[in-house]
């Protein structure tokens, strides 16, 4: 009997051991050396601006926020190049006492309060944190701004600056989007929950940059964006898949369901190796759905389907590291290393 009870402890045990997978994205971050991040806000800044102290205050946000601040009016709000060129003046308060603007100003300070910002702050200290001990060797972001940019731009990453245009994330039925008829399926993610994310992978995107490619074809950029979506769930464990992939709950299950179909998709016919751009934007960019696979298939869904193989690639080559796979260029390596099977 003894022995019996023995065995089935030890069958147990050993279940237990083989049941606990290593979770390479599980790390601890207490010990990384990071002073809180604190997020400038441009967008109440610049609001101190008026006739009396113009030249005052553009060389304060100038010393502030450094050449960002030459990048955010030459390029951003395209108001002059710098703070002393002649039309410098008239094309600022042109942008700062515009109607549409001043409501928008407004509808940003209502929604985003100091303490709003100071959590964001907070969220992203624990995602450079996590940075800090994947990539070790990288540099990470000087500054974090807040900005207004009139409507054109949600996220910018530019010397060493993350900039966030907050009018870009008012909620999806804002009136100034129905407004300006920024499509739905777009609107849809234009809310503070996707603040976070958005962040996140527009700095990953540009930190590892894809102009580069060896191969120009649908299978590289989809384990392209595949990684960078794989950076993002190291960096936020905490963001749902729906907020960092920009899908609605159902368009994530919808996939979830779906992934051997879709993979079966592209498989057919070799589409993973076609390489005419116009094809590869079907599957990689934004819309409604993906309309050369269905209505029902979620847009970007190359992308999604590109994370699941790095997944699965991760998981079995376990003594890859998050550096090695974003200095892995071969897509086909990959995919061939991630014995991939929906």
């Amino acid at each position: 009997m003894k022995t019996t009870l023995k065995l089935f402890a030890l069958v147990l045990f050993v279940n237990f051991l083989t049941g606990c997978k290593h979770d390479p994205l599980d790390i601890d971050t207490s010990k990384v050396e990071l002073a809180p991040i604190v997020v400038k806000r441009l967008d109440k800044d610049l609001l101190k601006i008026n006739e009396s102290n113009i030249a005052q205050q553009s060389a304060e946000l100038q010393k502030k926020y450094s050449t960002f601040y030459v990048r955010y009016i030459s390029n951003i709000v395209n108001n002059g190049g710098r703070i002393n060129d002649s039309s410098y003046n008239q094309n600022m308060f042109a942008f700062l006492k515009d109607k549409e603007m001043n409501l928008a100003f407004k509808e940003v300070e209502a929604m985003y309060s100091d303490n709003d910002i100071e959590l964001l702050g907070e969220e992203l200290t624990e995602a450079v944190k996590r940075y800090k001990v994947f990539f070790p060797e990288r540099k990470t972001p000087k500054q974090f701004v807040t900005f207004m940019s009139g409507f054109n731009y949600n996220v910018v990453y530019v010397d060493s600056t993350i900039g966030l245009g907050l009018e870009m994330y008012l909620g999806e039925n804002n009136e100034f989007y129905n407004m300006l008829q920024f499509p739905k399926f777009r609107t849809r993610a234009m809310n503070k929950h996707h603040l976070l994310s958005d962040a996140v992978r527009g700095w990953v995107i540009t930190e590892f940059d894809n102009t580069d490619t060896p191969v120009n074809n649908l299978l590289y950029h989809m384990i392209f964006y595949g990684k960078i979506f794989y950076v993002c769930d190291a960096l936020l464990p905490q963001v749902s898949d729906s907020l960092k992939f920009g899908y609605t709950t159902k368009q994530l299950n919808t996939c979830l369901e779906n992934e051997k179909n879709y993979w079966g998709f592209f498989v057919k016919d070799n589409k993973l190796f076609e390489n005419d751009l116009k094809i590869v934007s079907e599957f990689t960019s934004d819309g409604p759905f993906t309309r050369a696979i269905s209505k029902e298939c979620p847009p970007r869904v190359a992308m999604w389907l590109g994370r699941q193989i790095v997944k699965s690639y991760m998981e079995h080559n376990k003594d890859v590291t998050l550096s090695d796979l974003m200095n892995e260029k071969d897509s086909q390596k990959i995919l061939s290393k991630s014995k991939y099977k929906p």
